[in-house]
C-alpha cells in the first residue's frame, strides 16, 4: 500500500530521545502536535520554523505529558508565542510541574516547566490541518493520554498508544498506580474497531501496514499480561537506554553506578524481579549491547 498524508500535514520524524511532532497547516495557521524532549528544544524551534514557511504557530496540542512529548513546550511558546493545549486529566500535574506525577524524578529526566492555556479531554473533536480531528482517550501508556482520529481521511494520530512494532511502556501497572495492562488491552480494541488508514505514531514513520501493527500490539500485550516480569524487564532496558541517549556517553566504570542513580530502574527491579544490583547493571549493559543500543569504545559506554 502506498502512503499520501494531506498536503496540510507535516510530519517531523525525530527518532526516540524526542517524539515526533505533526504540524497542521491552516491557511496562515498552523498548530504542532507534540514538541520533543527538552535538550532537543533549539532544534525543534528551527525545525518548526523552517517548516512553517513563514505561517504563524497558533497553536501546539500534546497528546500526553511524558518528556518526551512535552520538553519543547516552554521553547515554542517563548518563540512563537502559542497557545497550549493538553489532555483535561494533566490540569493538577502540568499547573502544579508535579514531577512524580509526570514522571520526570522517577525516570531520571528533565523538563522545562510551562503553562497552558486550554484543555481538551475525550470526545472533544477539533479543526487541524483543515480536517476535523476527534480527541480519543487511550489510557495504557500514559492513563490520562489522548489521540487524535480524523474519519474522513481515516488517518490516527496515536501518540504511544500504537506504533508499527507495539507501544509505549505500560507505566502505570509497574508503578502500581492503574491497571495498565487491562486499559491497554481496551485502548487497542477500541482503535482496532476505527477505520485506519494510516498512523502516524508518536516515534517511527507514519505507516500503513495498520492490520499487521495491530497483530504485533495484541499478541505483544498477550505476553507481558502472561508474564508481568518480561514487562518489567522490558520497561528497564528502555529507561536505562533512554537514560542513555541523553547522557550520550559514560565512563564504562560508571555504568552501574548511573543504572541505579535511576528510582524507576531500582524500584521496578525489587518490586517485580529481585536482581542483586550486580546482576540488573550486568545484565542491562550485556543486553543493550547486544541489540546495539549501546557500544563500548575506548572505555566509555555510547548510545548507540
Amino acid at each position: 500500500m502506498t502512503m499520501a498524508l494531506p498536503k496540510t500535514l507535516l510530519v517531523l520524524e525525530r527518532g526516540w530521545l524526542s517524539a515526533n511532532n505533526i504540524l497542521c497547516f491552516d491557511g496562515d495557521n498552523a498548530t504542532l502536535i507534540d514538541s520533543g524532549y527538552v535538550t532537543h528544544a533549539e532544534q525543534t524551534v528551527a525545525l518548526v520554523d523552517s517548516a512553517l514557511h513563514g505561517r504563524r504557530l497558533k497553536s501546539l496540542i500534546n497528546t500526553h505529558s511524558h518528556s518526551d512529548h512535552i520538553g519543547g513546550n516552554a521553547a515554542l511558546q517563548a518563540a512563537f508565542n502559542c497557545e497550549i493545549t493538553v489532555p483535561a486529566g494533566l490540569h493538577a500535574a502540568i499547573a502544579d510541574w508535579d514531577q512524580d506525577a509526570l514522571l520526570l524524578s522517577p525516570l531520571g529526566q528533565q523538563g522545562a516547566r510551562f503553562q497552558h492555556d486550554h484543555l481538551i479531554g475525550a470526545g472533544c473533536e477539533i479543526e487541524m490541518g483543515e480536517l476535523n480531528w476527534q480527541a480519543l482517550a487511550v489510557p495504557g501508556h500514559d492513563m490520562e493520554a489522548l489521540a487524535y482520529y480524523n474519519p474522513e481521511k481515516r488517518i490516527l494520530i496515536s501518540g504511544d498508544a500504537l506504533w508499527e512494532n507495539g507501544f509505549g511502556v505500560i507505566f502505570p501497572e509497574l508503578l502500581g498506580e492503574a491497571n495498565g495492562l487491562a486499559s491497554t488491552r481496551e485502548t487497542l480494541e477500541m482503535l482496532a474497531k476505527l477505520a485506519i488508514d494510516t498512523v502516524i505514531p508518536g516515534h517511527g514513520s507514519p505507516f500503513v501496514t495498520v492490520d499487521a501493527a495491530f497483530e504485533r500490539a495484541f499478541r505483544r500485550l498477550s505476553n507481558f499480561q502472561a508474564n508481568i516480569e518480561q514487562l518489567a524487564w522490558h520497561a528497564i532496558k528502555v529507561i536505562v537506554s533512554f537514560a542513555m541517549m541523553e547522557k550520550r556517553r559514560l565512563p564504562l566504570a560508571d555504568f552501574p553506578a548511573f543504572v541505579l542513580s535511576l528510582p524507576f530502574a531500582v524500584d521496578v527491579n525489587a518490586r517485580y524481579l529481585d536482581f542483586s544490583e550486580d546482576k540488573m547493571t550486568e545484565r542491562v549493559e550485556r543486553e543493550l549491547l547486544l541489540v546495539n543500543a549501546l557500544r563500548r569504545e575506548d572505555g566509555w559506554l555510547v548510545a548507540g
